[in-house]
């Protein structure tokens, strides 16, 4: 996988985790329980956002405001962000090291 694509699966990650530990704690607050950690991930995540190619930064946060999620796996040459097939030039070997994106919907895509 490209390192920038790897960077991206992971800012996404985060991503999803400040979101759920935003939602959650203020749930959790309300019944007594004390949480943390919202602002490690917050610093992880700017600290990870600096290895990122600036292109590929504004192509994903551009397609997080649209679709929520920016870079989905292909499974069966499908586009799991919106199951458009995937040609089979994508997979070729002059386009290993590439970010690719989904001739549909535009996300970025990634073989596991």
């Amino acid at each position: 996988m490209h390192p920038q694509l790897q960077l991206l699966v992971a800012l996404q990650d985060l991503d999803e985790m400040i979101n759920e530990t935003a939602n959650q704690g203020t749930e959790l607050e309300g019944l007594g329980f004390k949480h943390g950690g919202l602002e490690e991930l917050k610093k992880s995540r700017e600290d990870l956002a600096t290895k990122i190619e600036p292109g590929h930064l504004s192509w994903y946060k551009r397609l997080t405001g649209k679709f929520g999620h920016a870079v989905v796996p292909v499974v069966s040459n499908l586009c799991t962000g919106c199951f458009a097939n995937i040609p089979s030039s994508f997979v070729s070997k002059t386009n290993e090291n590439k970010v690719q994106k989904c001739e549909s919907c535009g996300r970025l895509l990634y073989w596991p």
